[in-house]
């Protein structure tokens, strides 16, 4: 491995995670280290520079929130060329931030990303919005909902429209939008919504249990994260072979779930059991 070491990688993952006001480009590149052994301390850097580079050329105070969005439109979306497609989902690389500022192609969310920290480098005031099914950027101030600009980096950066973002939702879950979904999402929530990216990239394709299997342990060094994630990550460990040690991990998950299920406790003991056995 080329980058920093993986024990490092994840300190510091755990660290930014952690801290006061985590940033959001940091975090998406040490999840790029992890997947990347490629990326090294320059390489993070250089993603960075970018990073900084393209916000040197969005105009200066453009206006408000609309203009913002027209202004950081045509710059990545238009002069750019940044955008998402169909076979973006097939790709791992469509997660990972060092690698959408190179391309110039992601899912919505890591082009959301660039909006974001492109925009706030500017001084724009952005964040993101996490739609079911689909990840958008906001212009505007965080806390009047009535002046926000929704974008679509994955569209280019298109402007949309309130009936755009009910059919976002509507098409996603059938029902129409909350307000509450319009809400900023914080950058922790930006990541962990990533890492679930990436294990179910993983887990349509079982040779790549490895992926699934750091994605899952990124996600349990978040400051909140679902109990069942140490399930998961016992049974990614019994496939990889590691029997004993996913075993002790479902032991563990059984210990913490009997006391409101009973009866998941005792399927999750048995399945331990059945992990023991297979070294004999």
């Amino acid at each position: 491995m080329t980058g920093p070491e993986f024990g490092e990688v994840r300190r510091r993952f755990a660290e930014e995670a952690r801290s006061e006001r985590p940033d959001l480009s940091s975090l998406c590149l040490l999840v790029g280290a992890e997947a990347d052994g490629a990326l090294d301390e320059a390489g993070m850097d250089a993603a960075q520079v970018e990073l900084d580079r393209l916000a040197g050329q969005v105009p200066f105070r453009p206006g408000g929130p609309r203009s913002w969005a027209v202004a950081v439109r045509e710059l990545l979306g238009e002069r750019q060329g940044f955008c998402g497609s169909a076979a973006d989902y097939q790709r791992l690389e469509s997660s990972l931030l060092h690698r959408v500022l190179q391309r110039r192609r992601g899912l919505p969310i890591l082009l959301s990303v660039v909006w974001i920290e492109v925009a706030r480098r500017a001084g724009a005031p952005v964040y993101g919005v996490a739609l079911p099914g689909h990840f958008v950027v906001g212009f505007g101030p965080r806390d009047d909902p009535g002046r926000q600009v929704l974008v679509d980096p994955f569209d280019g950066g298109r402007l949309l429209s309130g009936r755009d973002a009910e059919l976002l939702v509507t098409g996603a879950t059938g029902a129409p939008p909350d307000p509450e979904m319009l809400r900023p999402a914080e950058p922790v929530d930006v990541v962990a919504r990533i890492l679930n990216n990436v294990r179910a990239w993983a887990s349509a394709r079982p040779e790549r249990s490895d992926v699934a299997l750091w994605a899952v342990e990124l996600a349990l060094l978040l400051p909140s994260h679902p109990a069942r994630l140490r399930y998961e990550r016992a049974q990614l460990l019994v496939q990889r072979g590691e029997f004993v040690a996913g075993a002790v991990e479902m032991e563990e998950y059984a210990g913490l779930v009997e006391v409101v299920d009973e009866g998941t406790a005792d399927r999750v003991r048995r399945e331990a059991h059945a992990a023991r056995s297979m070294l004999n």
